[in-house]
């Protein structure tokens, strides 16, 4: 029987989770991809809290360009949000998907805006 993308999906995240956590100086940069949306938040994985989030939702970001435009928005948006906190380094969680298209452009954009990860 055939793997369904999302199972491959879940197993390769399960695969990235058993290797980094999230701390309170150094949060987990989580990133969820719908097919309209994404979203991503910082998470202290030793509260269980998740300490700021953005997405294309939001109010404050407008929802003009590509999708991929769009992440790229998002990254820029989170890392503004955790510079208001005191954040400036992360550990990339790309929750199983690939490292390209709008995770990557999520990524850059948050590099661009200051994070370090």
């Amino acid at each position: 029987m055939a793997v369904t993308k999302e199972a491959r999906r879940k197993k390769i995240r399960g695969r990235i989770r058993g290797k980094i956590t999230g701390t309170a100086e150094r949060p987990r940069l989580a990133v969820f991809r719908s097919n309209k949306e994404i979203y991503v938040q910082l998470i202290n994985d030793e509260a269980g809290s998740t300490l700021a989030a953005a997405s294309t939702r939001d109010k404050d970001l407008t929802r003009t360009g590509n999708k991929t435009e769009q992440g790229k928005n998002v990254g820029v948006s989170i890392a503004k949000k955790a510079a208001e906190k005191g954040i400036s380094s992360v550990v990339f969680d790309r929750g199983g998907y690939l490292y390209h298209g709008r995770v990557k452009a999520l990524a850059e954009g948050a590099r661009e805006g200051g994070l370090k990860f």
